[in-house]
């Protein structure tokens, strides 16, 4: 395995994110305020030795994976596996919504957290396998040692708690174009930094939880 770093990167923001609402494989562009967001994370890249960028699809992380590429000196690579967690009919509501319009099937989330499924959605073991297969993948193809992964917060933490066992992400906040590093040390994951907004300066960032981190 040539990577002994790996850089997780959320998108900047999309006027869903400023409201609250839950994005799931919506095609929702950058704000004005996600695209400063961007360009700062663009700065700041340049200088960390990322030699490789592998992004989701989805029309956010796209827009902030192209702002990147061009300090990187690096065409992203695209891969549909590293998409945010599908929600279904849910996609588009607040928390206090998807309360109150589906009550009972929330009751039954926070019961399974890793196997329910929002109606028309995706559980997050169905995102576990399909990010663990893109990460399996990228592990063992990349010629770098440092890699970008542009993802979203449900993958971004999966892909956490099974690289770096002893840590639990579940509900830990990642914001917008947060910067969350781990690096190889004898064959084991080690957490370097989790949502570093440093490049910000000062820019707002904003995160919505994982659903499964609201209680009533």
């Amino acid at each position: 395995m040539n990577v002994r770093r790996i850089i997780f990167l959320r998108p900047g923001e999309t006027d869903w994110n400023q409201h609250g609402r839950w994005q799931g494989w919506v095609a929702a562009p950058l704000n004005a305020h996600g695209r400063q967001q961007a360009a700062s994370l663009a700065k700041f890249v340049r200088n960390i030795g990322m030699g490789a960028l592998y992004s989701s699809d989805l029309r956010r992380a796209i827009e902030t994976a192209e702002m990147l590429g061009h300090p990187l000196g690096c065409e992203p690579i695209l891969d549909a596996r590293l998409r945010e967690r599908n929600i279904g009919l849910w996609q588009g509501l607040t928390i206090d919504e998807m309360v109150a319009w589906y009550s009972e099937e929330y009751a039954v989330m926070l019961g399974d957290i890793d196997g329910f499924r929002p109606p028309g959605g995706e559980s997050r073991n169905d995102v576990r396998k399909r990010v663990m297969e893109a990460l399996e993948d990228i592990l063992t193809t990349a010629v770098v040692e440092t890699v970008g992964i542009l993802s979203h917060t449900t993958a971004i933490k999966i892909m956490l708690a099974a690289l770096v066992p002893s840590y639990d992400p579940l509900y830990v906040e990642l914001d917008n174009t947060s910067v969350t590093t781990i690096h190889r040390k004898e064959g084991v994951w080690e957490l370097a930094a989790v949502n570093d907004q440093m490049h910000l300066e000062g820019l707002d960032a904003r995160s919505v939880g994982e659903i499964e981190a609201h209680k009533r």
